[in-house]
């Protein structure tokens, strides 16, 4: 099912995303918490592409075996850096041969080691130009991102909003947010949205907190902020992964239950692979 139909759905619509593990083990771990994850029925997960687009046939592989094998709806993430026009157009005539309706499309991250982001010298410079290219084949649904505290490299606040509404102009069904800890930003995010006449959801990210060191890491790649409260429950639980996991399913929880109040249409889970928090989070808030 397309997404601009999972999310006309009524109810919450619950996604979860998973990355392409490194080893077959890694495959193996997956799998199994792709069974769990089932239980919570969520309405599709998504697979992430990697630096650079470093695991892109790793990515439709994983795609089309979940797709196949655990019976679920799939969104594949396909991003601008790291390969050619050719490239990009050759991984959409396979997702398309493989049934996949629905993409995420971004600009993407740099390879690692690599501190400035390029678009490949043959490829598309603007996620805009995914949308436009994917729509322009028919069939498929099409995501993009959206960032509450404002892109890493944006040149301000009003150009990183201007660029949303292109991609949505361009034929975007919806909006999948970056992770954010403070839910005023994403409230203030979706009004300013509104005001330029965007309608498609804005599905806020969420990602329950794993560990101290690994939350830091993250934020300080994706540009997003810890909040004065998060900050004074991490430092309680620097040294402790399994306090932190406990303390990170208690904080998204009462993130996610205020965002329901606000009327979000739905939750993307970063689940980084893992269920447990995603899936004890569902349950504090009764879905």
């Amino acid at each position: 099912m397309r997404l601009d139909d999972l999310y006309a759905q009524p109810g919450l619509t619950l996604s979860v995303e998973f990355f392409p593990p490194k080893t077959d083990k890694g495959d193996e771990n997956l799998f199994s918490e792709i069974e769990i994850i089932k239980r919570l029925k969520p309405a599709f997960c998504s697979v992430t592409y990697g630096a650079g687009g470093s695991t892109r046939e790793k990515t439709v592989d994983l795609v089309d075996r979940i797709h196949r094998q655990c019976a679920l709806e799939v969104m594949c993430h396909l991003t601008v850096v790291g390969q050619s026009k050719a490239e990009a157009r050759a991984v959409l005539d396979k997702l398309k041969q493989k049934g996949i309706e629905n993409l995420l499309a971004l600009g993407g991250d740099p390879p690692q080691g690599v501190s400035e982001w390029k678009p490949h010298p043959d490829g598309f410079h603007y996620a805009v130009e995914l949308v436009r290219e994917a729509n322009s084949r028919g069939g498929f649904a099409v995501a993009v991102a959206g960032f509450p505290e404002v892109h890493p490299r944006a040149l301000s606040r009003a150009s990183d909003l201007r660029y949303l509404q292109e991609k949505v102009d361009a034929g975007a069904a919806a909006v999948i947010t970056q992770l954010f800890f403070d839910n005023e930003d994403y409230y203030s995010f979706v009004e300013d949205v509104r005001k330029l006449g965007v309608t498609v959801p804005i599905v806020p990210g969420v990602l329950p907190v794993l560990s101290a060191s690994q939350i830091r890491r993250f934020v300080s790649l994706c540009g997003s902020k810890i909040p004065a409260k998060l900050e004074s429950e991490l430092s309680k639980v620097e040294n402790d992964d399994d306090a932190a996991v406990q303390m990170g399913i208690e904080y998204a929880s009462r993130q996610c239950e205020d965002l329901v109040q606000f009327g979000v249409p739905g939750f993307h889970f970063y689940s980084l692979n893992k269920s447990r928090s995603v899936a004890a989070v569902c349950d504090n808030l009764g879905l």
